[in-house]
């Protein structure tokens, strides 16, 4: 008798597992946006200082897609350490790099949808990433010189959305995270609300908190549990 009890909650456990969101890619707060209505002719650049802590060099710069879409990103980076150290990651952060220069207070990657790191992006599937995590999106770091174009349809080059890049920073890690330079992205060219040639300090676009994305799943074993026990 129990064992025919218990065959009606499994059936119908089967069916609400087989509903819920695959685990572990979607932000807290949905999937990111397709950004439209950039102002064409933005650019934001930002160019590696010279430091001696790195021979790292080069600039990342995103202009807004011609039809207002997205962003194109033109990627130009060289004087790369060790391969050992690689392949290289890049995001931009939340926050700019204070005046002296420390690239840990840019804090964490920027990611308005509070998605988290892990697990890692699938890159097939860029709404579900980090707003901010270009190399997760578009590919790492694999050689020395790096350049590389491509589109990201998440970014915005107008101030006020959370998807605002221009006030932001960009992060160069080695494979462990390891921040090894960062420098500020700075209007180049064309006109969105800004004055003068950076954007005012940007506000937080996440809780503190960098770990696994929000699964959304509920524990089958916690249900599992929940019905034996009222079963049995």
């Amino acid at each position: 008798m129990h064992s025919s009890l218990f065959a009606i909650p499994l059936t119908g456990l089967a069916v609400v597992h087989a509903a819920l969101p695959v685990p572990g890619t979607t932000g807290a707060l949905g999937p990111a946006e397709i950004v439209e209505g950039n102002p064409a002719g933005v650019t934001y650049t930002a160019i590696l200082p010279n430091k001696n802590t790195t021979t790292i060099r080069g600039y990342v710069a995103g202009t807004s897609a011609s039809n207002g879409t997205g962003v194109n990103f033109n990627i130009n980076l060289y004087g790369f350490p060790s391969s050992d150290l690689g392949p290289f990651i890049y995001h931009i952060h939340d926050q700019p790099v204070p005046a002296d220069g420390n690239c840990t207070s840019t804090k964490a990657h920027l990611d308005p949808y509070i998605r988290g790191e892990k697990p890692p992006c699938d890159k097939k599937d860029p709404a579900n990433c980090q707003v901010g995590d270009l190399s997760g999106k578009h590919g790492n770091i694999t050689s020395s010189p790096f350049q590389t174009t491509y589109l990201d349809l998440y970014l915005s080059t107008i101030e006020g959305p959370a998807s605002f890049f221009g006030n932001r920073s960009i992060v160069i890690h080695t494979n462990n995270a390891t921040r090894l330079t960062c420098a500020n992205f700075t209007l180049i060219a064309g006109n969105s609300t800004i004055t003068g040639g950076t954007a005012p300090v940007p506000t937080s676009t996440q809780h503190p908190y960098t770990g696994d994305a929000s699964t959304k799943l509920v524990s089958i074993g916690a249900v599992l549990a929940g019905l034996v026990a009222f079963v049995f």
